[in-house]
């Protein structure tokens, strides 16, 4: 566990540019209390030298401006009663009147025992508060400081758009000193620490404070700073007869090379900003996608793609993965950003385990969800394009596809083995199901096509920069279209879909 507790003023110090704090706080409001509590009351604002477990406040990261919510353990274990609770939803509530993002750092035993069930609700009203800020599509960014439990972190501690934890932090619903009280046994070791969570996908990350700035930066500027589109950028191929005219088998091949540049050097080499997510937030992580806010040549946007480097034969995208593909819309939806998603899969899992988990209906339910997402969206067909894995993440505003980059409901070996009862014919399959990209541009399915030259593997950063000024072109084209008529054009896409025209 974390050893010296991180104070309130040292938060906001180690995060805020100096000088640029302004306290948002005044008296607290006053609360029934007997004399033992009063007192209580006093030595607690003797010792940690604040009035209330909470600062609250504004200030700027790297001069952009952030309100901010913090708790201070040393006022009676950082609990929340009805005042500390009052000047939190204040804060929320100023903040989002003066559309700021917002930073809360909990550091709490949770409700303040002292004022009973009244200081228990009060976790609902906070809650209430932080809906309210994020349906105003504001920034909601959480620091979890050792220890947060209880109703703080089953409330207001449990909603960030994005959430880290510092190293070795107390995290949990369940105290252990009650759990050891009510069941006479000490809870579990290693399940309530901030690393713990972050493999489960709970939380988005463990980061030290002295990375807490840089993170909020990083942050800022994929949600706040104004979108200055590139439009210098070339377009991706849209003609048939500007597509190479190779074998279908060979696009496929290629795309199969180890080597090959994925989602994660698309990040890395492209993108000016990113700040990487993890998991579903709701106890689920997996390792074959990537989920990230980023920014590319201006403009912002929620990443999410399956990441080559974490597939395998033996390790393909479950139910999890496509929960955490759903994740990515809502922040989309939430932050008012554009999505952006990346194909690249060997396919969904065929195992007893996903099946029993949902894997299909998660299909359906992110094929629904995409179709109907009001933010533009691009999918970014980057290299295989296997199965259900596939079509969830393709129904977009646009689709772009890489040269050897392909589709097709089954790898061209499984085709072959359902059509010839074996797998000597995949080649063949492959060239008359359509499934490379020359073949997907002619029929509607993708909008145009990225060169290789002649491969991405020989090219990978050159051809990660042009993915990315791709997608930021298309990205600032759909953002000059009107909502409705976006959202009109893309049902009509697929509503018309292999129907001829007349």
């Amino acid at each position: 566990m974390a050893g010296n507790k991180i104070s309130a003023q040292e938060f906001i110090d180690g995060v805020i540019d100096p000088g640029s704090f302004t306290s948002w706080d005044t008296a607290p409001v006053d609360v029934p209390a007997d004399e033992n509590y009063r007192a209580e009351l006093r030595r607690a604002a003797e010792k940690s030298g604040t009035d209330e477990s909470v600062l609250t406040g504004a200030g700027t990261v790297h001069g952009r401006r952030v309100a901010l919510i913090a708790c201070e353990f040393s006022f009676l274990a950082g609990s929340i009663g009805v005042a500390a609770a009052e000047r939190i939803v204040t804060a929320i509530e100023r903040a989002t009147e003066e559309r700021l993002p917002l930073l809360a750092s909990p550091t709490s035993g949770g409700t303040r025992m002292q004022e009973g069930t009244l200081a228990f609700v009060q976790m609902v009203k906070i809650a209430a508060a932080v809906a309210e800020h994020k349906a105003s599509h504001l920034g909601y960014l959480v620091y979890l400081r050792n220890p947060t439990t209880g109703g703080v972190f089953a409330s207001w501690g449990s909603l960030g758009h994005v959430t880290a934890a510092e190293p070795g932090a107390l995290v949990g619903f369940l105290g252990p000193r009650v759990y050891q009280a009510l069941y006479n046994e000490p809870f579990p070791e290693g399940v309530q620490t901030a690393e713990n969570l972050y493999r489960k996908g709970v939380i988005d990350g463990v980061v030290p404070l002295e990375g807490v700035r840089q993170l909020v930066h990083r942050l800022l500027r994929v949600l706040v700073e104004p979108d200055r589109p590139d439009n210098s950028t070339s377009r991706a191929v849209t003609t048939v007869d500007d597509v190479p005219d190779i074998p279908a088998w060979q696009s496929v091949m290629l795309s199969r090379r180890s080597e090959r540049p994925g989602i994660r050097e698309l990040l890395r080499h492209a993108a000016s900003a990113q700040v990487r997510l993890s998991g579903t937030g709701e106890g689920e992580s997996d390792s074959t996608v990537l989920l990230s806010l980023a920014r590319f040549r201006g403009v912002s946007c929620v990443m999410f793609g399956q990441d080559r480097t974490g597939q395998s034969a033996s390790s393909t995208m479950g139910p999890g993965a496509l929960r955490e593909a759903r994740r990515a819309m809502r922040l989309a939806e939430e932050l008012r950003l554009p999505l952006v998603l990346v194909i690249d899969t060997l396919g969904a899992s065929l195992s007893k385990e996903a099946e029993e988990r949902g894997l299909a209906p998660e299909i359906a339910r992110c094929i629904s969800d995409l179709v109907t997402l009001s933010t533009p969206t691009v999918s970014v067909l980057l290299g295989q394009g296997t199965g259900g894995g596939a079509l969830a993440l393709l129904p977009a505003d646009r689709v772009l596809c890489a040269q050897h980059g392909w589709l097709a409901p089954l790898p061209p070996e499984g085709a072959s083995a359902i059509v010839h009862r074996d797998t000597t014919h995949a080649p063949r399959m492959a060239e008359a199901q359509g499934i490379r990209a020359r073949d997907l541009l002619r029929n509607g399915i993708v909008d145009g096509v990225i060169p290789e030259r002649p491969d991405a593997t020989e090219e990978p950063k050159e051809f990660v920069k042009r993915v990315g000024a791709a997608v930021a072109r298309e990205l600032a084209e759909l953002a000059d279209e009107p909502a409705g008529e976006r959202y009109s054009r893309r049902i009509d896409r697929y509503r018309r879909l292999g129907v001829p025209t007349v």
